[in-house]
């Protein structure tokens, strides 16, 4: 195993099975077929769990970020997050880690997004991943983003059974048939899904808020999860317990960009949780956070000076 910049004993651990190096620039225009001259291009380390990591460290904590990375361009990845001094693991794998792009089009302003699918994982790989885990001390587990090509869509319900056996809680951001499986289980701690995710989870529409509000706090009073939160784009989120619901919306800002949106609202909800903040303002945190993200074409995910400026507009007057 390779080992980047490690702080073995992180508070947080964040788990990306299927990073990726995220190129940025922009286009006067995007058309087929011609040469597209872009200008402004930037690379930082992307992938749901890196990303978590970031906005973690941009908040002011530590989390140590496991990633599987490979190939010719895994070692590249690794440059990227040491320029950011994130504590990080590597487990290596042949395949190479894709590369995604965002095409900012200055004459529309308009975004495009190209993400690949991934490098295929092997069993071996996959396994020396929860081997690590395994070895590897935190109080919160946050796992996010897609699997690989080659992992089994139960994986995440292994990286839950890993948690449970250190006490950790489990946090997870992902979609689909892997977010169902780990529902399926239980015990996590709190998911992030968008309304999108959340009406193909439980196989409806909810085209009102009053059909959403009783769909998501049904789902909440099953107790399969600590807290729901359901992201709703610039229509901020709802959080769910066995409790009760809560709707905040996001201040009116001038989105410049959507990347990293919902891996700064788990990244700045985490954190808030893990230094004690009651679940509600973490939840008003993540919230300022993923409105934070989107201020900004250039790479960061969100800074804290935005956050807490955001964070102060959210709850000013909302009782948490």
């Amino acid at each position: 195993m390779q080992a980047g910049n490690q702080r073995p004993n992180g508070r947080i651990v964040t788990l990306t099975v299927n990073p990726a190096i995220d190129g940025a620039c922009e286009a006067e225009a995007v058309r087929p077929i011609h040469k597209i001259r872009t200008t402004n291009e930037t690379f930082t380390p992307g992938g749901g769990g890196i990303n978590v990591a970031r906005v973690i460290h941009e908040l002011g904590g530590e989390a140590l970020a496991i990633y599987l990375a490979g190939g010719a361009t895994g070692p590249v990845l690794d440059s990227l997050v040491d320029e950011l001094e994130l504590h990080h693991r590597t487990i290596p794998i042949a395949g190479n880690t894709r590369i995604a792009q965002v095409v900012y089009e200055r004459s529309s302003g308009l975004e495009f997004r190209f993400v690949p699918q991934g490098p295929l994982v092997r069993e071996s790989e996959w396994r020396a991943c929860l081997e690590t885990l395994e070895s590897t001390d935190c109080d919160y587990l946050v796992a996010s983003g897609s699997l690989s090509p080659g992992m089994p869509a139960n994986f995440y319900t292994h990286v839950q059974d890993i948690a449970a056996r250190k006490g950790a809680k489990f946090v997870l951001d992902t979609s689909g048939e892997e977010l169902a499986a780990s529902l399926h289980k239980g015990g996590i701690h709190f998911v992030k899904p968008s309304i999108g995710e959340f009406e193909a989870l439980i196989g409806r529409s909810l085209p009102t808020v009053a059909e959403q509000d009783e769909a998501i706090s049904t789902f909440a009073r099953q107790g399969v999860v600590d807290y729901l939160c359901v992201t709703l784009g610039r229509d901020g989120a709802v959080f769910a317990d066995r409790d009760g619901l809560l709707r905040l919306r996001s201040p009116e800002v001038e989105a410049k960009s959507a990347v990293g949106a919902g891996d700064s609202f788990v990244g700045a909800m985490a954190y808030a949780l893990s230094i004690g903040r009651k679940p509600r303002e973490a939840f008003a945190y993540g919230v300022a956070a993923g409105t934070a993200a989107v201020l900004h074409h250039d790479p960061y995910l969100c800074t804290r000076a935005d956050v807490d400026r955001l964070y102060a507009q959210i709850t000013s007057g909302v009782a948490l």
